[in-house]
């Protein structure tokens, strides 16, 4: 399936530090009006995948636009010059955007993926069965049906039907602390294989607008 993406990155004045979540609150606030900038319609949040995808990679400010969130991230291009986080400002030097079409979808052979930040991949429930295990094999096969049910998530956010199989395999992963709104979390970084498209810089897993879970292709061959 077909989908157009534009990414938003931000050169600034001074160096930016990793948050996310004061990234995405700053420019929500600009934009009262936009629900696909802060996934909120009045007081009642839109739960679906989001259209919009704020990060921090390497120190450096970025935004994606899915579909319809791409005419929203137009106009924090024209709009926004400058960027406050922690009562820092940030004045913006460059604008980069980059618009292109992306192949989202099942694919007959394997793709491989790193991931860039740390993947929330458990809930309340998951995670306690995930801690009770103590078998390395077990927690792979488990971490991998989380894999393949986000991607299952994101298909049905997004109006794609999955027409067969979906199969994962977990490659060098490993466990990092991280919090959500000051909430200590247990999250994962390292690289998998999925027989599945999902282009880069794309988010999956929990909190995703807030950078969580972004994945970035490894080059190779496909098999």
């Amino acid at each position: 399936m077909d989908f157009k993406t534009l990414i938003l990155r931000f050169k600034t004045d001074r160096k930016v530090i990793r948050n996310v979540a004061g990234f995405r609150g700053f420019i929500a606030r600009q934009f009262p009006d936009s629900v696909l900038l802060h996934q909120h319609n009045g007081e009642k949040f839109v739960y679906s995948y989001p259209l919009v995808q704020y990060k921090i990679i390497n120190s450096s400010l970025m935004i994606v636009g899915i579909g319809d969130g791409i005419e929203a991230l137009r106009r924090v291009y024209s709009e926004i010059g400058y960027v406050e986080l922690e009562k820092n400002k940030h004045n913006i030097l460059e604008k980069m955007a980059k618009e292109k079409k992306v192949i989202f979808g099942l694919t007959s052979f394997f793709n491989h993926y790193h991931f860039l930040t740390p993947w929330l991949s458990l809930n309340k429930s998951n995670y306690q069965k995930y801690q009770k295990m103590r078998n390395l094999t077990k927690k792979n096969e488990f971490l991998e049906k989380m894999i393949i049910n986000n991607s299952i998530s994101i298909s049905k956010g997004l109006g794609y039907t999955v027409p067969a199989p979906i199969k994962a395999h977990i490659k060098n992963f490993k466990e990092v602390q991280t919090s959500l709104k000051g909430t200590p979390m247990l999250g994962f970084l390292g690289s998998f294989s999925v027989n599945f498209e999902i282009p880069d810089y794309w988010g999956i897993g929990k909190s995703v607008s807030r950078g969580f879970g972004t994945v970035k292709r490894i080059k190779g061959p496909k098999n």
